[in-house]
């Protein structure tokens, strides 16, 4: 399956063939049900599968566009939804949307949320209200997408990393987490917060601020803040990322976002 995905990719008009067509439909079945996924972390770093990738991008052009109809409702698409919550284990509410190839743990809560082809989102975790996990996302056990977040998707390039978060991970409301940043197990991230692959992250706890990019440490409490920055027609403000605090051990992992944050004085 592999090694066709990887010989379509080079040459498309293999798409033609109905042994490349199977080969893609087979790789987003498997991402679909979980047993393969676009992203693993192995031996302490995280791999991105990068055939699958392709098999995701190649998924769209060999699908016809169709009209699904749910009573007065009507979508005009490429990509089928998926089904059968029930045998999944999975708690859906109305408005909620997954796409066909997105893989939901047994007891994931979605809420009126969308996720996206490609995304894996594990087990114990709760997509809040209007909450949209991107494709190729990855989200991992016990996790809280507050209202309104939005996790993007990194589809190209191929090579690059999707947006991670990972195990029990508070992620606050209007969050936005784009451009394959890693979000490391435990941390909080307070409301309005955005990182990307370029914000800068500064951690205020010591003497000496210590920045990082593209990544949140774990068990790091995350608040949105600004730096001055100097241009030639003045000096501005630019927002950052302030990490004001690591999780602490007597936090429950399953307590709000607000505990979390009300340890350091600050309100979610």
């Amino acid at each position: 399956m592999k090694e066709i995905i990887e010989k379509a990719w080079d040459d498309r008009s293999l798409l033609e063939q109905a042994a490349t067509q199977q080969a893609i439909r087979e790789a987003v079945e498997e991402l679909d049900k979980g047993r393969l996924r676009i992203a693993q972390k192995i031996d302490g770093q995280w791999q991105v599968n990068e055939w699958l990738k392709k098999a995701v991008l190649m998924y769209f052009p060999i699908c016809k566009l169709q009209v699904m109809e749910a009573g007065p409702l009507e979508w005009h698409d490429k990509m089928a939804l998926k089904h059968g919550y029930d045998q999944l284990g999975v708690r859906v509410v109305p408005q909620a949307v997954a796409r066909y190839g997105a893989y939901l743990a047994p007891g994931v809560v979605m809420m009126p949320s969308y996720v996206n082809i490609g995304a894996y989102v594990d087990s114990g975790t709760m997509v809040d209200t209007w909450a949209t996990v991107g494709s190729c996302a990855q989200v991992g056990k016990n996790v809280h997408l507050s209202g309104g977040v939005g996790l993007g998707g990194v589809l190209e390039p191929v090579q690059a990393a999707p947006v991670i978060i990972e195990d029990n991970c508070f992620i606050g409301s209007r969050c936005i987490v784009v451009e394959g940043a890693l979000i490391e197990e435990e941390a909080v991230l307070g409301a309005n917060t955005v990182i990307t692959g370029s914000t800068k992250i500064i951690d205020v706890t010591g003497s000496e601020p210590v920045e990082y990019k593209g990544r949140v440490p774990a068990r790091s409490v995350v608040i949105p803040g600004s730096y001055t920055r100097h241009y030639p027609a003045g000096d501005y403000n630019v927002p950052c990322a302030l990490i004001i605090g690591k999780r602490k051990e007597s936090t429950d992992k399953k307590t709000s976002l607000n505990a979390a944050l009300r340890d350091f004085g600050v309100e979610g």
